[in-house]
């Protein structure tokens, strides 16, 4: 969805920006449809395929392996509707997962809070890679694909070096922790009901905030948002912090769910991200696209790798679809905006003639 700047209630252009606006939501409301349609049929192919995809267990898996993609994606899709992109996360869900890990083991007393401590620490270290890369982007003005790329192998490196090839198993974990990530209230797990949480209150912030709503008019026209009063800078450093928030949180949850970590989680999940967005209707170039898509986009990506494995078909083919279908995500993108811009023209001619 791109979402304008607020802009007084009077005059033609009001109404030609309101209309504008409606064209730009239903072509996105359809995009977001047929991601829903496809994920719906690849459900019931795989469905009738094999019947225990979708029994208690197969759900909950489907369910639990979704949730720390979709978590990463809503993080991403505030910096990718800024036109900008964070090739990092990956990489700091690896070193927060194996930082909450080397801070929990061994734990034996006072379970709750050392698990708060764990996640804030988690979410503390995320936010500082998120504003190391949010101001050389924004202040530094170095392209946001050089910054991130670099902050992904310093990061690594980091993380490397720290772990000097030690590994956390399960059993250094306490069982309170693990629970976070295997248990569930009323038969639902709670990373899927996170995740969901972070998902309503991110979409509800771009919605109704301006802040939020500045995010969209910076990826939309970045010289026309800085005419207009938007703080850029401000604004894309706050939209990197966030991300990093995500991603360190989402490796604490990492811990969580499967115990056992290393010096490369989540290594590679950085482009696996940036497909869910895209492929979920976030534009590459800014400006459009909801956190609702982007969570769509990563859960269709998840059940394509369950539904591979479900039918025994290679795993190399889910790099391939993956591949695949980032390409098509983009050229319908280019497609569809290139429709828009010459629909809009001849709207505005027409309104212009009419005046």
């Amino acid at each position: 969805m791109t979402t304008l700047l607020d802009q007084p209630p009077t005059g033609t252009g009001t109404g030609g920006a309101r209309s504008a606006r409606s064209l730009v939501d239903a072509v996105f409301r359809a995009r977001e449809i047929s991601i829903a349609g496809a994920l719906a049929l690849l459900i019931l192919f795989t469905w009738i395929s094999n019947p225990r995809f979708l029994d208690d267990q197969g759900v909950k898996d489907l369910l639990l392996n979704a949730s720390i993609l979709v978590l990463l994606a809503v993080g991403q899709s505030v910096v990718v509707v800024t036109r900008n992109i964070d090739l990092s996360v990956g990489s700091v869900v690896g070193l927060s997962a194996f930082a909450c890990g080397k801070f929990v083991a061994g734990t034996d007393h006072g379970v709750l809070t050392v698990l708060l401590l764990g996640i804030a620490l988690g979410i503390a270290l995320g936010i500082a890679c998120g504003l190391v890369s949010g101001a050389l982007v924004s202040f530094g003005r170095v392209p946001a694909l050089v910054v991130t790329l670099g902050m992904l192998y310093i990061i690594q490196g980091l993380d490397y070096w720290w772990a000097q090839g030690e590994q956390i198993s399960a059993n250094d974990v306490p069982d309170r922790i693990l629970g976070l990530g295997s248990g569930g209230v009323l038969g639902v797990p709670y990373l899927p009901l996170i995740a969901l949480a972070l998902l309503a209150g991110t979409a509800y912030f771009l919605r109704s905030y301006r802040s939020g709503r500045e995010l969209y008019a910076i990826g939309s026209n970045p010289e026309a948002a800085r005419l207009a009063g938007v703080p850029i800078r401000r604004r894309v450093l706050g939209a990197y912090a966030f991300s990093g928030a995500v991603a360190g949180f989402a490796g604490a949850l990492w811990l969580a769910r499967f115990g056992t970590v290393v010096a490369d989680n989540a290594h590679g999940w950085e482009l696996t991200v940036v497909s869910a967005v895209v492929v979920g209707g976030v534009a590459i170039t800014g400006g459009t696209g909801t956190v609702w898509g982007a969570a769509l986009g990563a859960l269709l990506l998840t059940t394509i790798g369950s539904a591979l494995i479900v039918l025994k078909v290679d795993a190399f083919w889910q790099g391939a679809i993956t591949g695949a279908l980032l390409l098509a995500a983009i050229s319908v993108d280019r497609i569809v905006s290139l429709r828009m811009t010459a629909a809009l023209r001849k709207r505005s001619a027409r309104h212009g003639n009419g005046a």
